[in-house]
Formats: C-alpha cells, structure tokens, sequence
C-alpha cells in the first residue's frame, strides 16, 4: 500500500529558514544544533530532540506516528526565527 506522501531522500538542502543555531545560542557545535532547511523539492527537513516515545500515547486521534516517523522537538526561537522565510502558500 503507498502512502499519499513520501519522503524524497534525494532532495538537497536548498536553503536554512531563519537564523542558524550558532545565531540563536542553540548549540555548543558539539552536542546538536536544532534547525529547520527547506530541500530542493519544496519539502522541509527538521532537525531537533527525538521525542517520539515520551509523546507517542498523549497524542490526539487525529495524529499517528509512523514506525518510520520521529516527533521532534525544537527550540522556540528556531521557528520563531524561521517564520518570516516560510511560504504562506
């Protein structure tokens, strides 16, 4: 069964939206660094905290996480910081 949207690994990392993690005081440069990339296909890659299993039984019906799917957590001054880049459609 194909699902209505899959992930493109090919895609390449076009452009950060918002400031970078060292411009936000988010990273050390060793231990992570939160941030949000639009990819050459239009798609948005997110890396953040992993949290999936501490949130997976407190969420909504209208929400699944997939096995191949992660919740991941950001800092709020990573989106915050990233809003005037995002499309509005």
């Amino acid at each position: 069964m194909s699902r209505p949207w899959e992930a493109d690994p090919s895609a390449g990392l076009k452009r950060r939206w918002g400031k970078s993690p060292i411009e936000l005081g988010n990273t050390d440069k060793i231990s992570g660094c939160p941030d949000v990339w639009e990819l050459d296909n239009g798609d948005v890659a997110v890396i953040g905290r992993d949290l999936t299993e501490q949130y997976r039984s407190r969420l909504p019906e209208s929400a699944a996480i997939a096995e191949d799917e992660r919740l991941v957590v950001l800092p709020r001054n990573v989106l915050i910081a990233a809003k005037p880049d995002i499309p509005d459609a």
